[in-house]
């Protein structure tokens, strides 16, 4: 974690705090402009190149200066106790981690409903996709474990944040679209063991999406939680 005290360099610390918290159908928050928007042609050029589908972990990508300053934002003890204010939860001895989204393939097994892993306490979604035209690709905040049954969509474009509360029934998922869907996910997760095995978890799967017939296998390896539509 960096400096508490340092100001941000790239997040926008009013609209982060001024984001209300939706506790229907659980707890979470959207900020429309979570970065300004003029800083987006020098983030987006400085972004991870993401070859495959799926999620990678941000150790293994290469990235420039502009978006490694969000990361250090990110990192950072100041946008923490953001979170922390935001749920009212102390996450002072939680750890954090990083992966990264860059493409979706359209196919089936994508986007299926899941609550995240009981290890994760709270999850942020930072958008660095140029735009997203489509109705289908978007996170949806779900009710139930039907993708069709949300209260709230989350287009993962330039600056848009979501943060929501972990639980047994903070289910979410987007139906499959085809298309670079370029996005960040933080986790404050409940120990360093917990960061290291997401992380050779990813770099794991990175490496098999980068031999041409374990990808394919991978690209339709279903899946779909049992009971998720």
């Amino acid at each position: 974690m960096t400096d508490t005290s340092a100001p941000f360099k790239m997040l926008d610390e009013a609209a982060i705090a001024a984001a209300a918290l939706r506790r229907d159908p659980y707890d979470y928050c959207f900020v429309e402009n979570a970065m300004p928007q003029r800083l987006k042609e020098e983030v987006l050029g400085d972004a991870p190149t993401i070859p495959e589908r799926g999620s990678y972990a941000l150790p293994d990508l290469q990235h420039g200066p502009h978006f490694g300053a969000v990361v250090q934002d990110l990192m950072s003890d100041r946008f923490r106790h953001l979170v922390e204010a935001k749920f009212d939860i102390d996450l002072s001895k939680r750890p954090a981690c990083i992966v990264m989204m860059g493409n979706t393939s359209g196919h089936y097994n994508e986007g299926y409903a899941h609550p995240d892993s009981p290890h994760k306490i709270i999850t942020v979604l930072v958008g660095f996709t140029r735009a997203w035209p489509y109705e289908r690709g978007r996170l949806r905040v779900l009710r139930s474990k039907n993708r069709n049954d949300y209260a709230f969509e989350f287009a993962p474009e330039f600056g848009h944040m979501l943060m929501f509360r972990v639980s047994d029934h903070s289910w979410h998922g987007f139906l499959p679209q085809k298309g670079q869907r370029k996005s960040l996910q933080l986790c404050y997760v409940d120990s360093e063991w917990y960061v290291r095995k997401e992380y050779a978890r990813h770099s794991l799967s990175a490496y098999a999406k980068s031999v041409p017939l374990l990808r394919k296998a991978i690209d339709w390896a279903p899946r779909r939680l049992p009971g998720g539509r």
